[in-house]
C-alpha cells in the first residue's frame, strides 16, 4: 500500500520522455547510409576520371551540378555557372595532348548533412611534356540527378624549378 504512487510516477516519466527519444536510424543504419553516400561520391569522381581519360570533357562535366550557381575556383579566378565552367575546360584542355591522363588520389570524404558532402583530394595529369598536379576541395549536393559538385576549389602545385 505504501508504493501506490510508483505506477503513476513511472507512467508520468514515460509519457514525458518517450516523445523526446531519438527516432533516428540506429548507429549501424547511419553508418551504412553514410558509407553508401561516400560510395556514390567516389563513383562520381571515378566516372569523371574515366571520362577525362577518354577525352570526354562533357562526360567529365556530368559530375558538376548543371546550375548557374555552380562555382569553380582556381588560382585567382572564379568561374560561375555550369556552362561557363564547361567552356573553361574546353578552352584550357581542348585536345587529348592537353588533357593527358588524370588521376585522383588521397581522397577524403565526409557527409555534412543529408544532402551535402565535402571531398578533399589530389589530382595529377600525366602528359608528354609535363606532369601538373595539385589539390582540390569539392562541395557536393544531392540533386535529382544524384550527387553533384556545386563548388570546386582546385589548386596547382608550383612547377618544379
Amino acid at each position: 500500500m505504501k508504493y501506490l504512487w510508483l505506477p503513476a510516477v513511472l507512467f508520468f516519466n514515460t509519457a514525458l520522455f518517450v516523445p523526446f527519444a531519438s527516432s533516428d536510424a540506429s548507429p549501424t543504419e547511419k553508418e551504412d547510409s553514410k558509407d553508401g553516400v561516400i560510395a556514390e561520391i567516389r563513383g562520381v569522381l571515378s566516372a569523371q576520371q574515366e571520362a577525362w581519360n577518354h577525352g570526354d570533357i562533357d562526360g567529365f562535366m556530368n559530375g558538376y551540378a548543371r546550375a548557374e550557381t555552380t562555382v569553380f575556383v582556381s588560382g585567382d579566378e572564379v568561374t560561375r555557372g555550369w556552362q561557363t565552367v564547361r567552356d573553361r575546360y574546353f578552352k584550357k584542355y581542348g585536345d587529348r595532348a592537353k588533357m593527358g591522363t588524370l588521376t585522383f588520389s588521397d581522397l577524403e570524404m565526409e557527409q555534412l548533412g543529408p544532402d551535402s558532402a565535402i571531398a578533399l583530394g589530389r589530382w595529377e595529369l600525366k602528359r608528354a611534356n609535363d606532369n601538373p598536379h595539385g589539390r582540390f576541395t569539392l562541395i557536393l549536393r544531392h540533386t535529382p540527378d544524384g550527387w553533384r559538385i556545386v563548388h570546386d576549389h582546385t589548386s596547382a602545385a608550383a612547377p618544379p624549378s
